[in-house]
């Protein structure tokens, strides 16, 4: 498990954000809008590095996990999903908290995504549709992520027969990314924060 864990940590602390915009653009992407490593930042300063960014970022996560299965006996003999969780709470905590950039990370919904994707895929293809949901009804993608992110462990606890151990990680998880979107929260709050489709005047 230790092994399991300081691997994923620092495979997800790896900033793919920061080094692709810094290699393509020799640009620091912390010097620009959200101060933010992930795939939205990068991708105010070049769409198309936004995107592979969120690609790499979620193979991160998803790279913790299959190690973590195969350290496990592999996916097909799993018996608890517990080791998959630990690999993905500790690949979501090296993006958010990565050593290479002093712990200033972003937020971790694409790393979560594709670790999660491994380990029940059908509790995301469902928490997806809760985000696209209250975007399409609110035009907020910080309180689509927020609000999917938030029910994703009470999903997740059903489709993992309740195992609660895996739970614990899942949960822990869920609430780092949470807390990573406070200043988002807290533009919603004061009705700052941007919308798709609505500019500022």
């Amino acid at each position: 498990m230790i092994f399991i864990a300081g691997f994923s940590y620092l495979l997800g602390s790896i900033p793919f954000g920061y080094l692709l915009l810094r290699i393509f653009r020799g640009e620091d992407v912390r010097q620009s809008g959200s101060g933010n490593i992930g795939a939205t930042n990068v991708s105010r300063r070049s769409p198309g590095l936004g995107a592979l960014t969120l690609l790499l970022d979620g193979l991160k996560g998803a790279t913790a996990v299959m190690l973590a299965a195969q350290l496990s006996g592999g996916m097909s003999g799993i018996k608890t999903y517990e080791p998959l969780a630990i690999a993905a709470f500790f690949a979501v905590a090296g993006h958010v908290f990565p050593v290479w950039l002093r712990f200033r990370g972003g937020k971790g919904v694409a790393t979560a995504f594709g670790s999660f994707l491994l380990i029940t895929p059908k509790t995301v293809l469902l928490t997806i549709g809760v985000f696209a949901l209250l975007v399409v009804l609110f035009r907020y993608v910080s309180l689509g992520s927020i609000v999917a992110v938030a029910l994703f462990p009470l999903f997740a606890l059903r489709a993992l027969h309740r195992d609660s151990r895996t739970f614990v990680f899942i949960a822990a998880t869920s609430l780092l990314i949470i807390a990573r979107h406070g200043g988002n929260l807290r533009r919603i709050y004061a009705g700052t924060e941007s919308r798709i489709g609505v500019k500022r005047a």
